[in-house]
């Protein structure tokens, strides 16, 4: 079992963007040392929500810092990227970091966001398939030209080339899709690709995705060994205390506020109604579906979740707190006292 933090670099109440970044930063560097697998980085634009606009470039930032542990975004939003860019990006990191670095994406939503990088509603809606296929050719290709809907463009070359790794393998980065419909399920599974899971989602809502995700793969024509080991990521909360009421009272005062506040400044593009969790039953919600209380409890979670889904990777909101010592002491228990109770 592979257990990694989800950092989202949450600006709660009361704080900086800055100081919201700079516990981002300390939540990775305490990932490593406690001997978490991994570190995943969400990118959001314009909302307190997580003030990490480029989750490429603060991996660039951790994968310098650290020396053993895996970064990968959770997500890169392929809407309001160009995917040459991106491929470009993700073949650097992947090359000058020994091969830590993983490429999640996903589709996105409806935001402003779309509106600002010019790349519009229908990047949105039913481009994501053409920039994911594009995305995905960068990385495999010596050369790539495009002739679809939004890119066009002549042959050109791939430099630097994503499987050239000093260790002489010939592989390029791992590519996670976000995936939170059947339809996004259908896309990862046909290109062989592993999935992220939200950590709204609880293990039998996960397990009916891996089980679709398994028959689109099959489907498809991957190899049985393939769609075994696919590697899916489950996201989640964690928080380790003594009692379980107590790590829950932890969540429950600082989560809402940061929910409220950060849910709530999203706009959509088109002016679509959207409809908001209600930011104390939303944590609560988390609070009974992930690693929340004692290490033995959050241990046990971790091994039911696993079984009842086959999902053996975990990418686990850490600084749910809000403060930097509290997160570093959650990330330094979760390594300590529930990593060895899995094993």
């Amino acid at each position: 079992m592979r257990v990694g933090a989800f950092v989202l670099a949450a600006q709660f109440p009361g704080q900086g963007q800055g100081e919201a970044l700079h516990r981002a930063v300390r939540s990775a560097e305490a990932a490593e040392a406690a001997g978490l697998d991994s570190v995943w980085l969400a990118e959001h634009h314009f909302v307190p929500y997580g003030v990490c606009p480029s989750a490429v470039t603060l991996a660039a930032l951790l994968l310098g810092r650290t020396e053993r542990i895996r970064v990968g975004t959770a997500v890169s939003v392929l809407p309001t990227a160009h995917p040459v860019a991106l491929g470009e990006q993700a073949a650097l990191l992947h090359l000058t970091s020994g091969g830590r670095f993983s490429l999640g994406v996903g589709r996105g939503g409806p935001w402003v966001d779309l509106e600002v990088f010019g790349s519009g509603l229908a990047a949105y809606e039913k481009g994501f398939p053409e920039s994911l296929d594009l995305l995905l050719r960068w990385l495999r290709e010596p050369r790539v030209s495009a002739e679809g809907e939004r890119f066009r463009f002549r042959e050109v070359a791939v430099v630097p080339r994503a499987d050239e790794l000093l260790d002489g393998s010939a592989e390029g980065p791992e590519v996670i899709v976000a995936c939170t419909s059947p339809a996004s399920v259908r896309l990862a599974a046909e290109r062989g690709l592993p999935m992220l899971l939200g950590m709204h989602c609880g293990d039998e809502d996960k397990a009916e995705m891996v089980a679709l995700w398994r028959r689109h793969a099959l489907g498809a024509g991957h190899p049985p060994d393939l769609v075994a080991g696919a590697g899916h990521v489950s996201a989640g909360v964690a928080q380790i205390a003594d009692g379980r009421a107590e790590a829950e009272e932890t969540l429950v005062k600082a989560m809402p506020g940061w929910l409220k506040k950060g849910l709530d400044a999203h706009v959509t593009v088109d002016g679509r109604l959207r409809s908001m969790r209600d930011p104390v039953a939303y944590t609560e919600l988390l609070c009974g579906l992930h690693p929340v209380g004692p290490p033995r409890l959050a241990a046990d979670r971790l091994a039911a979740t696993s079984e009842r889904t086959g999902i053996t990777r975990f990418a686990l909101l850490v600084e749910g707190s809000g403060d930097l010592a509290a997160t570093e002491e959650n990330v330094r228990r979760l390594g300590a006292e529930v990593l060895p109770q899995l094993f």
